[in-house]
């Protein structure tokens, strides 16, 4: 009768704390009932010394909600700065795109049904006209994402034939994953022509004349050559290829659809601008700088996009209707081009003045002060991710957390709702440029659940 594990507290009275009450916002039932269980069995089996109070208990049973399942896909609060984060999702989607897809999962739609005629009818049409009206292209195709764009072009219009690529666009891209080689999977060789730093027009001349059936121009998003250079405009290649009768495959990347120049973020060409520079086909992601779902997106001439759409590799990289739904529903809000950078939020968090989040990252160290957590609000450098605008740091706000560095980020980590910042000369920086306004409340709650 007086083995200490009968004052073990049940799983309903766990449930029933404000801290673990707080986690069912982002948990489902089951799985708070199941870190419950843990929580208790830990002390019950001797593997854990029991918390001292009931406060102590919800922070154990939150703490055994992530240690049950690390690996599982979760909400985090991204406070690195970096806007795109790769590892973290890269661009949270519009309200507007997060309904379109909760409807579409949850009902019946037309997808591939004309309801005029009662025939079968395109699944990318809503896509398809938005990209044509905002990008100037003839058509439009969308697949699942930048790489399958890429090599749906390779493989349909060189025919396992050389491709020519300049050396200096022989890039690698986010997981050591390298244009090379996704050239190869596509059943193409390589002819490298001009050097890393200069590749000339004569140097494209050779490789058509040594059997090119194709020639690729890859986008440098992620890094900068400077120096002593040389490129071959994209008019005068577009050119050459149609003289030579062998299209040209234009690997864009980022997908920015307006212009940023006036935030100060210069030197990244539009779809737009890439469109009217005439390459055969335009290879673009829907997930960066465009703000959409992941996404491969193929702009061109009809002729060009109708032999991709019919090719058999098309079916193997074709997108869902959630896809689809996200996508529409994210070019919607381009209707307004110079409205978009408002409400696209990947374009509205790259955007945001840098006093407002001097004002939101101040009123943060406020609330932490209160919680007797040292905090203060320094100056920092964001960055749009992705692969874009490599050689720009965006002026930005962040609040510093006094302390171990390590320990601050790995207790921040450990909350139902991570929060993931950056360190910075041994002090942990939470940095507002890549949190969305409405998070701020929950950034608070969390940091000081963290470190309080």
């Amino acid at each position: 009768m007086n083995d200490p594990r009968r004052a073990l507290p049940s799983v309903a009275a766990l449930l029933a704390l404000d801290e673990v009450r707080a986690a069912s916002a982002s948990e489902p039932h089951g799985r708070l009932v199941a870190a419950a269980r843990a929580a208790v069995a830990e002390v019950r089996d001797g593997h854990a010394f029991a918390p001292p109070d009931l406060a102590a208990w919800g922070a154990r049973v939150t703490s055994a909600l992530t240690r049950r399942d690390p690996h599982m896909l979760r909400r985090v609060v991204n406070a690195t700065g970096v806007v795109l984060h790769t590892n973290l999702g890269r661009a949270p989607l519009a309200p507007e795109a997060v309904a379109a897809i909760a409807q579409r999962a949850a009902e019946y739609c037309n997808l591939e049904l004309d309801l005029e005629s009662g025939l079968r009818g395109g699944r990318q049409d809503e896509c398809v006209d938005a990209l044509c009206s905002i990008t100037g292209a003839e058509d439009a195709l969308v697949v699942n994402n930048g790489a399958a764009a890429v090599s749906l072009a390779v493989h349909a219009l060189a025919n396992g034939g050389p491709v020519a690529i300049s050396r200096g666009e022989l890039v690698e891209i986010g997981g050591s994953f390298r244009v090379p080689e996704v050239m190869r999977v596509a059943g193409v060789t390589l002819l490298e022509v001009g050097t890393t730093n200069r590749t000339h027009l004569a140097d494209y001349v050779a490789a058509l004349d040594a059997g090119a059936r194709a020639v690729v121009k890859v986008h440098r998003s992620n890094f900068r050559i400077v120096g002593f250079t040389a490129e071959v405009a994209d008019s005068e290649l577009a050119r050459l290829c149609r003289e030579r009768g062998v299209p040209l495959i234009h690997d864009f990347g980022s997908g920015l659809l307006v212009s940023l120049e006036h935030f100060g973020l210069a030197g990244e060409p539009t779809a737009a601008d890439v469109v009217r520079g005439g390459a055969s086909v335009v290879a673009m992601s829907g997930d960066k700088l465009l703000g959409g779902p992941q996404s491969g997106i193929l702009l061109g001439a009809t002729s060009v996009i109708e032999t991709l759409r019919r090719h058999p590799f098309a079916r193997a990289v074709r997108v869902d209707k959630l896809v689809l739904a996200a996508l529409g529903a994210t070019l919607a809000l381009y209707s307004d081009v110079e409205g978009a950078t408002r409400r696209v939020p990947a374009l509205r968090l790259i955007t945001t003045p840098v006093a407002e989040l001097e004002e939101r990252a101040a009123a943060l160290v406020d609330r932490l002060r209160d919680a007797h957590i040292g905090a203060s609000v320094v100056a920092s450098e964001g960055a749009v991710g992705a692969g874009a605008f490599p050689t720009i740091a965006i002026p930005s706000a962040a609040v510093a957390i006094a302390g171990d560095a390590a320990a601050n980020a790995a207790a921040l980590r450990a909350q139902h709702v991570p929060i993931i910042g950056r360190i910075r000369d041994g002090v942990t920086l939470l940095d507002l440029r890549s949190v969305p306004e409405r998070d701020d409340d929950l950034l608070g709650d969390m940091t000081v659940a963290a470190l309080a």
